[in-house]
């Protein structure tokens, strides 16, 4: 190629990476101000002393941090949270899976049922939550005047009363909230592989165990992941379903870390140790992310 012919393809090169820059400068700008400016703040906070009302004050270090390191809670709502966030992830993803494959196949009703199964994804979850502590009450909850009524039960059961009972049902409704946004992600990948595929499959002998395993399963693995992450840090975050029906209660015995962190901020007062605790699962969450989109990024067969 002539020289000239290359200078002028490096020039529209570099107007074209100027161009580009100058299309995501807003955004950078807006991400820095929403994202940035926050994390920034709660970096000083957590390094700082900070009164109840907001007031920051001395620099102290990393004394935020020893003292949360010596809060006796907070082991058990740390193994607390993994068991929440890995229950509701895997539930969801062992309903919403299925659900996705059978939705994508050809039958009677497929519309309806789809809107059946996409329709909870409207419903705010504080919504959802709100109902579930109406049903779950000890005497006029529907759950208990249903059992009660059809003998399963001699009296009314206190659910929201005991940690395992309340626990469990919240990761139960976590498991039904995040569904449908799985099964919708689920469904767009699967609508993205070729029918033809299948039908040379199906020529080749392969059984429908064979195609879900050599070949639906390995193709959809990038949008698995996508449900992964995405559920693991909406998970981990999650607040109004425990909030709403325990309050973290019995005892602190349903709190996750989410739960624990608005405590210590706004019932406790002692808001640098909760601008610590935040900065530690803010760390936390993005280690594993960065984690989970470098194994998406690998090869299947690697």
């Amino acid at each position: 190629m002539p020289a000239a012919d290359i200078k002028s393809t490096q020039s529209r090169l570099t107007q074209n990476r100027n161009l580009l820059l100058l299309l995501l400068a807003p955004s950078a700008m807006a991400t820095g101000l929403i994202a940035l400016v926050p994390v920034l703040l709660l970096v000083r906070m957590s390094l700082s002393e900070v009164s109840r009302f907001g007031r920051i004050g001395a620099y102290v270090g990393w004394e935020n941090f020893a003292r949360l390191a010596a809060d006796p809670l907070l082991p058990a709502i740390l193994l607390r949270t993994g068991i929440w966030t890995g229950s509701v992830v895997a539930g969801t993803v062992l309903i919403a899976l299925p659900t996705a494959l059978i939705l994508n196949q050809r039958f009677l009703g497929r519309g309806l049922a789809q809107f059946l199964v996409l329709a909870p994804w409207a419903i705010s979850v504080a919504s959802m939550a709100v109902v579930w502590r109406h049903a779950l009450t000890d005497e006029g909850g529907l759950l208990n005047r249903l059992a009660v009524a059809a003998g399963l039960l001699d009296r009314p059961i206190p659910w929201l009363g005991s940690v395992p009972a309340a626990f469990g049902f919240e990761i139960l409704i976590a498991i039904l909230v995040s569904v449908p946004f799985s099964t919708v992600i689920l469904l767009a990948g699967l609508s993205s592989i070729p029918d033809d595929l299948y039908d040379a499959a199906r020529l080749d002998g392969a059984r429908a165990v064979d195609r879900l395993k050599f070949l639906t399963l390995p193709l959809l693995r990038p949008f698995i992941w996508i449900v992964l992450i995405f559920n693991i840090a909406y998970v981990t975050n999650s607040f109004p379903i425990i909030w709403i029906l325990t309050q973290g209660g019995p005892a602190n015995g349903t709190d996750i870390l989410v739960t624990y962190l608005y405590k210590l901020a706004f019932t406790f007062g002692r808001l640098d140790e909760a601008a610590a605790l935040s900065i530690l699962l803010l760390g936390g969450l993005a280690a594993l992310t960065i984690l989970m989109l470098r194994a998406l990024e690998r090869p299947a067969h690697a």
